[in-house]
Order: C-alpha cells, then structure tokens, then sequence
C-alpha cells in the first residue's frame, strides 16, 4: 500500500522547504506524493521557479504525511479559511503532521500545535508561543505525531528524521548516501549563534519590513484561534 505524502504549495513558497524533503520522500519505499494547492494552474516560488500542483485541496486523497513548507507567501495562508480547514480535515486522519520552516505557523494557525513542542526559522521563532505551541530551539523537532522542521536546509534534516519514524533508521541512511547528504558549509554561520552578532542584525534589518508583516498575520490568527 502507497504511503501518500501531500505537500501544500503555495504562491511565495520557499521551493527549498519543499524540495529537499521531496527529494527525500521521493526515495522513501511505497511513496505516493502529491503537491496541493487551490488550483492545478503553476504557481511561483520566491525567487521565481515555478511549480505544478497534482491535485487540489478539495481533491487530495487522505494522507498519511501532510507537510506544510513555508515561505513569504504563507503569511496570508494564517487565514486562509480554505486552506486551515483542509490541514485540519487531513491531519484528523494523518499519521504524521510535520511542517518546515515557517510552515509551522500555518500549522499554528489551524489549531494543531496547541502544546505542542514544535520549531521553526529562527527570525520567527518567538511566533510560535502566539499559536498555542512549545518553542524549541532543535533542528527537528518530534512531538507525537507532530513532527517540525526550522529553516530551510533543516528540511532535509528532518525528512530524513522523518523517514526514520517510518522506515527505521536503516533506509534514512541509505535515503542519505544515495543524495550524498554529508555538508561541509564553507562558512559556520548558519544560526544566530555562530554567525556573529554584526551579520545577524543586517540580516534582521533587510527583513524588518516583511517580518512585521508576518507578525501582524500572526497577530490576526492567533486572535481568531482565541475566538474559536
């Protein structure tokens, strides 16, 4: 029997959150995965590279997997009444609920990280608590079935966290030498605490404008989640 992994897609999606842990799951023995969105039609990832939905949220089958990846284009998803119930509708049957990188919040905003210990990209970390969850500064975090990533890269961290859960740890490693996943960044800055207080705040000032935005799209859903 396949194991269906849905991603949702979405205009101003990171593809990296997407991609590296499709890249995965692609590999992972049984696997079905199906890209979900409102429409069929290309959407646009930040940076431009588009992508083809398979199905639509009112189509996809019931998954096993529902992941959220996350991206600028997902502050209006904190919302998206259509969107937040079909995370709600898939996770009552999922066996696994995961999100990568600011898709958490998304996940947040359905309800489904009320205490739960959970992560996300460091600049929005302190959104998590807003939307009912635990924050926790890992890498991948793993709370019942409820299974989070932070920042970008992190998604290939934790698809192959992922891919343990299901498969054992045997077919994660064999999953990890078939996409030779052994980094040696050239740099040690990539989280706040090794990149140095001076890039940290150029990288916190060049995003002052889209991270309000995002807390205010927070700010919006967790008042609705205090209603429901």
């Amino acid at each position: 029997m396949a194991f269906r992994i849905g991603f949702l897609v979405f205009p101003g999606i990171t593809q990296l959150d997407m991609t590296g842990p499709h890249e995965v799951f692609a590999r992972l023995p049984g696997s079905e995965i199906h890209l979900v969105w409102k429409s069929l039609e290309p959407i646009a990832a930040q940076g431009g590279l588009r992508l083809m939905p398979t199905t639509t949220l009112d189509a996809c089958p019931q998954l096993d997997l529902v992941c959220v990846p996350g991206g600028p284009g997902m502050n209006v998803l904190l919302t998206d009444d259509d969107v937040l119930a079909f995370l709600r509708r898939q996770a009552a049957g999922a066996r696994y609920v995961t999100a990568v990188c600011t898709g958490a919040l998304v996940l947040g905003a359905a309800g489904l990280l009320r205490g739960k210990r959970a992560t996300t990209h460091w600049m929005s970390h302190h959104l998590l608590a807003p939307l009912g969850a635990i924050p926790v500064a890992e890498r991948t975090v793993i709370d019942g079935n409820v299974i989070t990533g932070g920042g970008v890269t992190a998604g290939i961290d934790f698809a192959l966290k992922v891919a343990a859960e299901v498969a054992g740890e045997d077919v994660a490693k064999a999953i990890q030498l078939s996409i030779e996943y052994d980094p040696h960044p050239p740099f040690d800055a990539g989280s706040p605490q090794s990149a140095g207080e001076a890039i940290v705040a150029r990288q916190k000032q060049a995003g002052v404008t889209a991270q309000a935005a995002r807390e205010a799209a927070v700010r919006a859903a967790a008042a609705r989640l205090g209603q429901a």
